[in-house]
């Protein structure tokens, strides 16, 4: 595991008994000061810098080497009567960190270890908090005797001698009634077939009776869809224009939070170099900003290109262990637990964010209430022209973030959330469990499971650029992960409908049938739909004989109406000058939508043979040079980035 912090000499012999409380009369940067090893000026102006930041004075200091390593470490010591070490060439103790618990390990920077001698220590990275630490302590770890040693050894060590528990942990993070990981213990596949089989035979006994009552379902969730479509739309021309990411100091929080960024990759080597090169473009403090590339131990591929790749010091590897499934969620659970963050983000291995985010981020966290538990950003491609099918896919992100999810946030529904430009306060997501690892489409189970404990899902005018996926097929098998996680997730709710009920109220209980039930039916049905036209241009149609002609005429004036306002409300989303190229593609909605039925019935399939199946998508087919373009060495540079902050 790459993890970065400053190469210190590091002592191998344990060091000698010393008090478990040693005095501190000295600041490090007073100390540093007094030894000659840091100017008056930089002093000054790293504790400037922990005046806005939510990070330890050291952590500043090496993030701008404003004093040498030697010297840093010589301080430490020196201010905690104690000596550095390299915990590898010690024993970590078992039952401790077992008593403990290695995800509070790994939450303190904790490691107890033997020495040659049988004594037992308790190595650490964050000694400045270490009081606080040990108020949290069993009483027969609190009095141990505390060394210093490095963050990446520490949790490398902890990784390595805590596999087992740490993926048992990220794959059960979420409780069981919560999760779709007893999905089988329920017999779905039985439910499902048994519920095959009364439909084959109702369609076999009265296929007119059985085909109507498919085709007012379909038309009554059709209407319902609609109509969300017209309030979102009106509500969506009402709204006032974003103010931008300008921010001036007033709107800037007093403190800036560390922000750890999570970015689970797979199989990605066409990518990886350019993500690197596009998060390096983030405009935040370097010692408040920690990128995780999350990578799968078993992914060859992945880790070959990263390790060709230089890495920042604020940018670092967190290699997920094998388990019972291999899914994005449970790989972002896994590596939650080695964050440093008091806000934990997510993006996608084929993202570019805008630079501006994480102040953009920070700002809004720091005005929001603390019920408002997760931020999410927009959406947008960097390869819209690609062909007609990145157009389309183009209009419909444009329409769900510009105009669906704003209507949703005003009318009070839960939002069900994207995957990506995702961010969420550390403790409420802990509180949740973090992401179900089982689950296909964990961003809408969570974005629901925050509603049903009472949190806030709040959008910010953040937009994150990726790739279109623009070729059929791999557009198909993404859609289906995306409906197979659909209809796990309304299952997985549903197991209570009256508890759930209870949780969400009226409005976001009726809005989450509507969002689940709704949208899936639709993708189930709509060629029942379809067939409406047959009568249209004089074809025979199961129901032909039955409807009187005026029905016939009042169902095609409904279609056509929905088309329209489906047509309205897309217009409505790329009306920025931004999308202007695509407006004209969206007459080619109806050859672009069918597919998603295609994706459904793929979906629905796999839900009964392989529900935990992760089926990825091939990214890096459809870069664009302006989007990849390497930053100027100075714009790393933590100095560089400070200026927005002071």
């Amino acid at each position: 595991m790459a993890l970065s912090r400053p190469a210190f000499r590091l002592i191998t012999t344990p060091p000698p008994p010393v008090p478990s409380r040693a005095p501190v009369n000295r600041s490090l940067g007073a100390l540093l000061l007094e030894r000659g090893q840091i100017s008056p000026s930089d002093l000054f102006r790293a504790r400037a810098l922990q005046r806005r930041q939510d990070v330890s004075l050291f952590r500043i200091l090496c993030a701008h080497r404003m004093a040498s390593e030697a010297a840093l470490q010589a301080a430490r010591e020196t201010l905690f009567a104690t000596q550095t070490v390299d915990p590898e060439n010690l024993h970590p103790c078992a039952e401790t960190i077992t008593a403990l618990g290695p995800v509070f390990c790994l939450k303190h920077g904790l490691l107890p270890i033997r020495d040659l001698d049988n004594r037992l220590w308790l190595a650490t990275d964050r000694a400045e908090n270490m009081e606080r630490t040990r108020r949290q302590l069993p009483k027969d770890s609190a009095d141990l005797p505390m060394v210093l040693t490095q963050e990446d050894a520490l949790q490398r060590i902890l990784s390595v001698h805590e596999a087992a528990a740490l993926s048992h942990h990220a794959e059960t993070r979420v409780m069981a009634e919560e999760s779709c990981r007893t999905w089988q213990a329920k017999y779905p596949v039985l439910k499902m077939c048994a519920g095959g089989l009364v439909a084959g035979g109702a369609f076999y006994s009265a296929p007119t009776l059985t085909f109507a009552v498919l085709a007012v379902i379909a038309i009554v969730t059709l209407l319902a869809n609609t109509a969300l479509k017209v309030v979102a739309g009106l509500l969506a021309l009402r709204a006032q224009p974003a103010a931008g990411n300008v921010l001036s100091p007033s709107a800037l929080p007093m403190k800036l939070p560390v922000i750890s960024v999570l970015v689970p990759l797979f199989e990605e080597s066409g990518i990886a170099t350019h993500l690197v090169r596009r998060l390096e473009k983030i405009d935040y403090p370097r010692e408040c900003l920690d990128i995780c590339l999350v990578v799968e131990e078993d992914d060859d591929k992945t880790r070959v290109t990263l390790a060709q790749t230089r890495l920042p010091n604020w940018m670092r590897i967190i290699q997920v262990p094998p388990g019972s499934v291999k899914t994005k969620p449970r790989a972002l659970n896994y590596a939650m637990d080695f964050a440093r963050g008091s806000i934990i983000g997510v993006f996608d291995a084929e993202d570019a964010p805008a630079p501006r985010c994480m102040m953009t981020v920070a700002r809004a966290f720091h005005h929001a209430g603390p019920e408002t538990a997760c931020l999410q950003g927009r959406l947008d491609f960097y390869n819209s022209r690609s062909n007609w099918m990145s157009r389309c896919f183009t209009i419909e992100y444009a329409t769900w973030f510009g105009v669906i999810l704003p209507g949703l946030e005003t009318l009070g529904f839960a939002i069900p959330l994207g995957g990506t430009t995702l961010f969420f306060r550390r403790a409420a997501l802990e509180q949740l469990g973090g992401w179900d690892a089982h689950n296909v489409t964990e961003d809408a189970d969570l974005g629901m499971r925050l509603a049903r404990y009472g949190f806030r899902t709040q959008l910010i005018d953040t937009v994150t650029e990726e790739e279109a996926n623009c070729r059929p097929w791999p557009w198909v098998k993404q859609r289906s992960r995306w409906i197979k996680g659909y209809a796990a997730t309304y299952a997985v709710h549903m197991r209570n409908p009256r508890q759930l009920y209870t949780d969400l109220g009226a409005r976001k209980f009726w809005g989450f049938q509507l969002l689940f039930l709704g949208s899936l039916i639709q993708s189930a049905l709509s060629p029942i739909l379809w067939s409406f036209w047959l009568i249209l241009f004089g074809l025979t149609h199961p129901l032909g004989a039955v409807l009187p002609t005026p029905a016939v005429i009042v169902l095609e004036a409904v279609f056509f109406l929905s088309g329209l306002v489906t047509l309205s409300v897309c217009l409505i989303g790329v009306r920025g000058r931004k999308h202007r190229h695509v407006r004209a593609w969206a007459l080619m909605l109806p050859f672009y939508f069918p597919l998603a039925t295609a994706a459904a019935y793929k979906g629905f399939w796999e839900l009964i043979k392989k529900p935990f199946y992760w089926d990825k998508t091939d990214h890096g087919h459809f870069e664009e040079d302006a989007a990849i373009q390497p930053v100027a060495p100075d714009a790393a540079l933590p100095g560089k980035t400070l200026s927005a902050a002071e």
